[in-house]
C-alpha cells in the first residue's frame, strides 16, 4: 500500500469530492482518480460510491479511512521526531483565520512561527467562521480561529480574545467626540452588513429581537473592506470591531461609536477537531496562536 495513494483517499473522503481533493493536493483530477483505483484494485475492495454530488466511502472505505488517519498520523509524527533529533519540529501546520483576524494577526505570528518553529511550515487561510468550520472538520485545517462558533462536541474550543462591537460611521468635519448609540437607535440606520450566518450579523439581530426591534439592512456585502467603502460612500452604516476599523487602508476616514443598551461584543476562539490527533508540530502552534493573541488582543 502506498504513502501517497493512501493520502489522496483520505483527501478525498474528507472533502468528498475528487475536484476539491484535486485542487488541495494540487494534483490533476484524472491523475487522482488513477490512483484512488489502483488502492481500490490492489486492495479489492470497492471504497467509494460515487454520485453526482462527490463521493462517499463504502463500508470498507470508512474502515481504511479510520486506518489511514492513523497511519499518516504516525508518519507524521515519525518525521517530527527524527526532526527533533536535528533540534527542531518538523511537519506542516494548516491554519485558518477570519478576515478581520488575519490583518492583525498574520504578520506576528508568521514570524513568531519562523522564530520557534523554523524547520515546519506554515499555511494560512482566509475564510468565513463557517467555512472554516467545516474545513475543520474535513481535515483542509488543523486549526481555525472563529468567531463565535456554534457549541458542538466536534469541536475543541479555547477562548482567545473578545472584541467589543461599534457602529461605524463615515467621519464628518462637525463631528466631534464619539457618542454611544444604543441598538433601538441603530435600527434607524440604513446598515451594510455581512449575509448570515454571520456571527455579528446573527447576534446583532439576537439582540434588536431582545430590544423588540429589528435592523434596516439596506446592503448585504461579505468583504470588510467592501463594506467599509461603501460606508464611505454614503450607503449606510456598519456594525464592526475596532480592529476591522483601524487595520483598513483609511481609518481616519471612520467614526466608532460605541454600542450600548445592551453592549456588543464578539468572540474570537481558537478550534480544532476533536477526533483528529494533532502532531507536536500542531501543539506547538496552538501555543504560539495563544502567546500571540494575547500580546495583541489583551493591552
Amino acid at each position: 500500500m502506498d504513502l501517497k495513494q493512501l493520502e489522496y483517499f483520505v483527501h478525498v473522503v474528507e472533502l468528498g469530492s475528487f475536484t476539491r481533493a484535486s485542487d488541495v493536493l494540487h494534483i490533476a483530477q484524472p491523475a487522482l482518480s488513477r490512483q484512488v483505483r489502483q488502492l481500490e484494485v490492489e486492495l479489492r475492495q470497492n471504497l467509494l460510491v460515487r454520485n453526482g454530488r462527490g463521493v462517499k466511502p463504502t463500508e470498507a472505505g470508512q474502515l481504511l479511512l479510520e486506518h489511514g488517519r492513523g497511519i499518516l498520523h504516525q508518519v507524521a509524527r515519525a518525521k517530527e521526531d527524527l526532526g527533533r533529533i536535528r533540534g527542531a519540529l518538523a511537519g506542516r501546520v494548516n491554519v485558518g483565520l477570519p478576515p478581520s483576524a488575519s490583518k492583525i494577526l498574520t504578520v506576528p505570528l508568521t514570524r513568531t512561527f519562523r522564530q520557534h518553529l523554523p524547520n515546519a511550515t506554515l499555511s494560512i487561510s482566509e475564510g468565513l467562521s463557517t467555512s472554516m468550520q467545516e474545513w475543520l472538520l474535513t481535515g483542509r485545517l488543523d486549526i481555525a480561529l472563529l468567531y463565535n462558533p456554534v457549541l458542538t462536541t466536534e469541536l475543541e474550543i479555547t477562548p482567545l480574545a473578545e472584541e467589543a462591537l461599534y457602529f461605524v460611521g463615515p467621519r464628518t468635519e462637525t463631528t466631534t467626540v464619539p457618542k454611544p448609540i444604543t441598538l433601538k437607535e441603530i435600527a434607524k440606520h440604513a446598515l451594510v452588513i455581512p449575509n448570515r450566518p454571520n456571527a455579528i450579523r446573527m447576534q446583532l439581530e439576537s439582540q434588536m429581537a431582545i430590544q423588540g426591534c429589528k435592523p434596516l439592512i439596506h446592503l448585504e456585502i461579505d468583504s470588510v473592506a467592501a463594506i467599509l467603502d461603501l460606508v464611505t460612500d454614503g450607503a449606510g452604516y456598519a456594525i464592526l470591531t475596532k480592529y476591522a476599523v483601524t487595520t483598513s487602508a483609511h481609518p481616519d476616514a471612520y467614526l466608532m461609536r460605541p454600542i450600548i443598551e445592551p453592549q456588543l461584543s464578539t468572540r474570537l476562539t481558537m478550534a480544532t477537531a476533536t477526533g483528529r490527533i494533532t502532531t507536536l508540530t500542531q501543539n506547538a502552534m496552538i501555543t504560539l496562536i495563544k502567546e500571540v493573541a494575547e500580546q495583541v488582543y489583551v493591552r
